[in-house]
């Protein structure tokens, strides 16, 4: 079970990491923060982009759009959003439950300087019913994820 898959693996980096898991499924950034009562940049969005065969899991605030000029820049030409199908092989997730670390292939992670600036963040935890509170320092560290200069863009602008 994914869920399972992401509590072993935190367990290994800090035992007081846990899921928390709800009634409601949660399948947007917007959806999670609603649930949280915290800003929507507070959830920690991951999106599978592609270009031929690499592959790259973008993580970034809720509130921001990932830069496509920037993912071209570390995946080379064409990157697009995977199909939900490549995101669950690749990462072992299903599409709105995509956990940034426990992914079933060995990718790079590409981590956004716009979670910094919250004391808690909440990945996605494998089912869309789960989040996991984490700290930045502490996710770049789990992940052990690419810090990437400011690259995404406020989507309220």
């Amino acid at each position: 079970m994914p869920l399972n898959r992401v509590r072993d693996f935190v367990k290994k980096f800090d035992p007081e990491l846990e899921p928390i898991v709800f009634d409601q499924e949660m399948k947007t950034s917007m959806e999670a923060a609603n649930v949280l009562g915290v800003e929507v940049g507070q959830i920690a969005k991951s999106i599978l982009f592609q270009s031929g065969e690499t592959f790259g899991l973008f993580v970034a605030a809720g509130d921001v759009r990932i830069n496509t000029k920037t993912v071209k820049s570390l995946l080379g030409k064409n990157p697009r959003m995977t199909s939900p199908e490549t995101v669950e092989r690749i990462t072992g997730f299903r599409v709105g439950a995509v956990c940034p670390f426990a992914l079933a292939a060995d990718i790079p992670i590409y981590i956004d300087p716009s979670l910094s600036r919250y004391d808690v963040v909440y990945t996605a935890a494998g089912i869309p019913e789960s989040l996991l509170p984490i700290t930045f320092e502490k996710l770049v560290q789990i992940t052990n994820g690419t810090l990437i200069p400011a690259t995404c863009e406020d989507t309220k602008s």
